[in-house]
């Protein structure tokens, strides 16, 4: 109650300017900040928690239940920066094997590897290994009209930018999707360059507008 009423304005008039009345405190004291794109009480109460939970993760694991050794686990996996930079691409190469390697990134992966590949088969383990859902979303939640039960839902997926507007519309919205298709091709040619395939960037190119298309497709 203190902190919405420190976030009002009371000298404002309410028949006037309500916003300024009730929000009046709250632009007088914050600035979004310039790497968010909004800044509200939920933005601060997150921050405030990610630091909470900062210091709980540094602490020492023993004695706890394994959820929490997990969670700790993961932190120190993420923190380890030296590990990772000396890993570089391997975990994304070894990804990619999981799933039927990637045609973008291999030099005849339709002679190779399209014979054998199953998409239902790699859907799931793109879903259960990565919790990445591809072409569909599907999951298990409570029933609508039975919340004593569980039941597997089926929907669309999550688009790669974050929403359909970022496909159809010009302005702002075009040159985000210039630079996402320029960064599906530089992601290409890196994984290209790290497993010692030949160097065709027409090829890189024509694919990944392809991908493009299919995923505006997808958004349609």
């Amino acid at each position: 109650a203190a902190r919405i009423i420190q976030n009002m304005d009371p000298t404002a008039d309410p028949c006037k300017d309500f916003y300024q009345y009730a929000c009046g405190g709250w632009l007088n004291r914050h600035v979004i900040p310039e790497t968010s794109s909004r800044y509200s009480i939920f933005d601060i109460l997150r921050d405030e928690l990610e630091i909470i939970l900062k210091g709980v993760l540094e602490t020492s694991d023993q004695g706890d239940r394994g959820a929490f050794q997990k969670a700790k686990i993961l932190y120190k996996s993420c923190m380890n920066e030296s590990l990772i930079e000396q890993r570089d691409s391997l975990p994304l190469l070894e990804a990619l094997t999981m799933v039927g390697d990637w045609p973008v990134a291999s030099a005849d992966w339709n002679k190779t590897k399209e014979p054998t590949w199953s998409m239902e088969e790699n859907l799931s383990i793109m879903n259960s290994r990565f919790n990445k859902r591809v072409l569909i979303d599907m999951f298990v939640w409570n029933d609508d009209r039975d919340s004593s039960r569980h039941i597997i839902y089926i929907d669309q997926p999550s688009l790669g930018m974050p929403s359909r507007d970022y496909y159809f519309n010009g302005g702002n919205y075009q040159r985000v999707r210039e630079a996402y298709l320029q960064f599906m091709i530089t992601i290409a040619k890196m994984i290209r360059e790290d497993k010692n395939v030949s160097k065709d960037d027409s090829f890189v190119q024509e694919e990944m507008v392809k991908v493009m298309e299919l995923e505006t497709e997808i958004a349609n």
